[in-house]
């Protein structure tokens, strides 16, 4: 089984609710096709005659490589305008603009390929099972782009170790790094210490060029050297870590207390998946913090807790940040159990990429941050097979 993340295999659709029908905003649904939302949103402000900041998208996320978003912007907008890779349509105004909490959820529409006829009927029996069922609310692999083959930058943020982190940074590639950035990491971890030369040859513009030229004059202050880097980053490495914990938090609470079925791989590390009908309703009601120095766990949360830290050599009061000003940890709770909803399984059809199989389209629908890449993971594992998501 795979799914291919293109225009026609993997596609996504904002569920959202207008906080109201009269006022000076301007709310345009979005259509765009294998463009990422940053470059919809500057080609957006050019049009409307607006600073890209002013073009709001409740989630400034790609999910998928083509979709429907909703974006708003203080002005009486024309009613329809496009560009290379989007169509925008102006369907009502409003009193505000868009926030997070506006949206409802995604639906997403999805065609899994390279099926046998026996996964075929597996794959729709499955998806109704997990419907009714639910699954372990993971965080997948979209949430760990910053992973190295060295650990977490956030981690090494949060033990205060300076050196590591501005290395992690310059010099580590990550899961989601370009091929471009990658080849620039490797020059420097070749040429670590040779901070004028790495100037020259560090992408433009880019935030590097920032921490680099700090280093060229002071090559020794890694402290310093951290805190330029751009706060948003600092703050979406140190979240990424965060939700890995939770993850394994997760994950130590499912071994200990249900029967294990199946697991799957995020980020390259196995995640147990629980035998359907196991506790289900009390994990329905189960919520977990994210770790933080406040943090408050109790019972069989807290031993999960506790297991896990030790493995990782942290402790609660490692998280809290001390090494970067102006950077705090995200304070959140997350629940442990999902089910995706209204679940359709389409026909199957013969794949055009694989003419000995099959080919079966896959709707349903999920609530804001959650991945539909872990529905379909879990289904292929609950079916006795892989999917590869390329």
């Amino acid at each position: 089984m795979y799914i291919e993340h293109t225009l026609s295999d993997f596609r996504t659709e904002e569920h959202i609710h207008f906080p109201g029908e009269h006022g000076s905003y301007s709310y345009y649904r979005v259509e765009k096709q294998n463009t990422p939302i940053a470059r919809v949103r500057e080609a957006m402000a050019m049009q409307l005659g607006v600073t890209p900041s002013a073009v709001v998208f409740p989630i400034f996320k790609d999910i998928a490589p083509a979709g429907v978003h909703y974006a708003s912007v203080r002005k009486q907008g024309p009613a329809h305008f496009q560009g290379q890779g989007f169509v925008a349509h102006c369907v009502q105004q409003g009193p505000r603009a868009l926030r997070m909490k506006d949206l409802n959820g995604n639906r997403f529409t999805i065609t899994v390929r390279h099926l046998s006829k026996t996964e075929v009927s597996a794959l729709k029996s499955t998806m109704q099972t997990l419907a009714t069922s639910g699954l372990p609310n993971y965080y997948d692999d979209r949430r760990f782009d910053s992973l190295t083959g060295e650990g977490f930058i956030g981690k090494a943020i949060l033990k205060g170790n300076a050196e590591k982190t501005v290395r992690f940074y310059l010099a580590e590639p990550m899961r989601g790094d370009s091929k471009s950035l990658r080849e620039f990491k490797s020059l420097v971890k070749s040429h670590w210490g040779q901070w004028g030369y790495l100037l020259h040859q560090a992408p433009r513009p880019s935030n590097f060029r920032s921490v680099i030229t700090y280093l060229k004059d002071h090559p020794h202050d890694y402290a310093k050297a951290t805190n330029r880097i751009r706060d948003h980053r600092l703050s979406a490495y140190l979240l990424t870590y965060q939700c890995w914990v939770w993850n394994r938090v997760l994950a130590r609470y499912l071994e200990k207390k249900t029967s294990i079925a199946a697991d799957i791989k995020i980020a390259g590390t196995r995640f147990p998946l629980p035998t359907p009908g196991q506790q289900e309703k009390s994990l329905r009601k189960l919520t977990i913090e994210l770790p933080r120095l406040t943090s408050h766990y109790q019972g069989d949360i807290a031993d999960a807790v506790q297991a896990v830290l030790k493995k990782e050599e942290m402790t609660l009061s490692d998280f809290n940040v001390r090494l970067v000003q102006r950077v705090c940890l995200t304070k959140d709770q997350r629940s442990a159990w999902f089910a995706p909803v209204n679940v359709i399984v389409g026909e199957p059809v013969v794949d055009a990429n694989a003419p000995k199989y099959w080919a079966v389209p896959v709707k349903f629908t999920l609530p804001p941050r959650h991945y539909a890449t872990l529905v379909m993971k879990t289904a292929a594992a609950r079916i006795g097979t892989t999917i590869e998501i390329t």
